[in-house]
């Protein structure tokens, strides 16, 4: 059960009227891919404008969010790698304690040490499927499996460790391969963590959509050991020494509870909620820190759970 409060910034944190305090930022850094996915929900954006978020401007929202207790930052896109300035946005960040990415891998070969070497700590890569024709269908790319692979053992190679493997479950299509893709991340001894995602229907695909609750009793009943992360109370199962994580979004007021993330578009606007576009807040590229810092405020006073079971606001005095 929420329950909604004042607005606070105990300690200095960014914590929103339901109590979740503010403590990673996931920014998409261009809208460029160099795949189709039929799945892509381009990180809930809407708008059709080309501006693509600055060096500079990514800097000072992740400097301005760090004075509120921030320490994780995950890039995205589209395609992260698509950007050939990526590792300069690294290199120019201040410290963190954790610097990630997810990817479709493609590029991730040639680029993985270089990254790696600018500062980022892990990877997560899209791995839809390890069948060459079904991971055709699903990305439109028939030539991309090898590349992803080869970019999977790069990342390894390079340190970004954990990999999360993310894949998500398309009724149809890939529901019968999930023994194949623990198997597969069973080769690399504890260096890579398959994560199960729900299909969240952005683009009115609902055929492809999986009975997620009986993956959730596949797992149960295969798993020697099961915990339950703090984050988006994610399920984890132990399966023939591979670590499993089922992120199940939809309909899940569970999920919402305890999300801890604030997100920024490709095009520089701040976006408390990847299902939302009606409550954003435009970051100028002539911005300060200080003009950045009331922005953040703000956009958290915006922040609710998109799914939510909701008591009688509350006005503490």
């Amino acid at each position: 059960m929420f329950m909604s409060t004042m607005l606070t910034f105990k300690n200095s944190m960014l914590t929103d009227h339901y109590g979740r305090a503010v403590t990673s930022l996931r920014i998409s850094i261009t809208k460029k891919c160099n795949l189709n996915c039929i799945y892509c929900h381009q990180e809930g954006e809407s708008d059709s404008s080309n501006r693509e978020i600055a060096l500079d401007t990514i800097v000072k929202i992740v400097t301005s969010a760090t004075e509120f207790g921030v320490r994780k930052v995950k890039f995205s896109g589209g395609e992260p790698l698509m950007r050939s300035d990526f590792e300069d946005i690294i290199v120019a960040l201040p410290e963190l304690k954790d610097i990630s990415a997810t990817t479709n891998g493609v590029l991730l070969s040639q680029r993985a040490a270089s990254l790696a070497d600018s500062g980022l700590d892990r990877v997560n890569i899209s791995l839809p499927s390890l069948n060459k024709e079904h991971h055709r269908t699903i990305t439109g790319n028939p030539h991309a499996l090898p590349k992803v692979i080869d970019g999977i053992n790069a990342a390894i190679d390079a340190g970004l460790t954990p990999i999360k493997l993310n894949m998500v479950l398309l009724r149809g299509i890939n529901e019968s391969e999930i023994d194949g893709a623990i198997n597969f991340a069973a080769r690399f001894d504890g260096d890579v963590i398959l994560q199960l995602i729900e299909l969240m229907n952005f683009k009115n695909i609902s055929q492809f959509m999986v009975d997620i609750d009986s993956v959730e009793r596949m797992l149960e009943s295969r798993s020697v050991f099961t915990k339950e992360r703090q984050m988006h109370r994610r399920k984890k199962y132990l399966i023939d020494g591979v670590e499993v994580e089922l992120v199940r979004p939809i309909d899940n007021s569970k999920f919402c509870a305890s999300c801890n993330r604030l997100r920024v578009t490709s095009s520089g606007k701040l976006k408390p909620c990847l299902m939302r576009n009606d409550n954003l807040v435009d970051i100028s590229e002539k911005a300060t820190v200080e003009e950045i810092r009331e922005k953040l405020k703000r956009i958290v006073e915006l922040r609710e759970p998109y799914y939510k079971n909701v008591a009688p606001k509350k006005t503490i005095p």
